[in-house]
């Protein structure tokens, strides 16, 4: 069933990257980080509700809970770099290097959690790697008038999510992963709103357009059900396979951006894209 529960993540983290692209456009992003957070914290807390998960939350050990706020801190700061290089850059130029965190959860998993590293993983994570080149690596005649900020954004958002995978594995050892999940929204909601008051941001949250605020919403449902996915999967799977899983959400955000935004692909980046789908299909082997 954890096969199952990454691929929902999968596909719930492929249509959020689509949905805040179209409503942070004109809307600052850190904003809109921090609104989607409540929709988040709102439907993680419910399903925990419904679960029966929140009975346990009397039975959370020190070390638990430390992981589960060192792993929601990663998220935030996955979060604000990622969003802002969505402001700036484009999604199918974005999404595979914030993805490219795959290779690096991967080395993670086998050094701090012990998981075993065959051959076969070892040519998956180079053809990850492979793929990840050829999709960002700019054309000469790109010209665009953006610059190459969003870049560093995403790269420092892929660092980010490695280590909150990594975290979140441990922390949700032992309890139920819709509690782990709300407990670690919880810990983002706080650190998104920090942002947002040191960086002067509040006096924009009253500009924000009612079709915006809806796409900002539905991409935070989005991500909810995701993550309910996706640590429900960590919890019950190995992370060296379940996280390069997720990380196919780059398909449905690759589609998405063809149809809905119009975002096309160079030959050179679709040969990455096969690349890296290959990678990720042989660890399910």
């Amino acid at each position: 069933m954890w096969l199952t529960f990454a691929f929902g993540s999968a596909f719930f983290a492929g249509v959020t990257a689509i949905l805040a692209k179209i409503g942070i456009k004109n809307t600052d992003s850190t904003a809109a980080t921090a609104i989607r957070t409540i929709i988040i914290l709102i439907f993680s807390w419910l399903m925990a509700f419904i679960t029966g998960g929140v009975h346990e939350i009397g039975s959370i050990t020190g070390k638990t809970l430390l992981f589960l706020i060192l792993s929601g801190l990663a998220t935030g700061g996955s979060w604000l770099c990622y969003f802002k290089a969505l402001q700036i850059g484009d999604v199918n130029k974005v999404a595979p290097i914030d993805k490219s965190s795959t290779v690096l959860t991967m080395l993670l998993a086998f050094i701090v959690l012990g998981e075993k590293l065959s051959a076969l993983k070892i040519v998956c994570m180079l053809l990850i790697a492979a793929g990840t080149y050829l999709m960002i690596t700019k054309k000469q005649s790109d010209k665009e008038t953006k610059g190459f900020g969003w870049f560093w954004y995403a790269a420092f958002s892929a660092v980010f999510a490695s280590l909150t995978s990594i975290l979140g594995k441990i922390g949700i050892s032992g309890i139920d992963s819709n509690l782990g999940t709300a407990i670690r929204t919880v810990v983002v909601l706080i650190m998104a709103w920090i942002m947002v008051f040191v960086t002067g941001k509040q006096g924009e949250l009253k500009d924000i357009g009612k079709r915006n605020l809806l796409f900002i919403c539905l991409s935070g449902l989005t991500t909810g059900l995701s993550w309910l996915c996706y640590y429900k999967a960590l919890q019950d799977g190995q992370a060296s396979v379940v996280v390069p899983i997720d990380k196919l959400s780059i398909l449905v955000t690759i589609v998405f951006s063809y149809f809905v935004l119009r975002e096309k692909l160079t030959k050179k980046a679709v040969l990455g894209l096969i690349l890296m789908t290959a990678g990720t299909l042989l660890l399910v082997i």
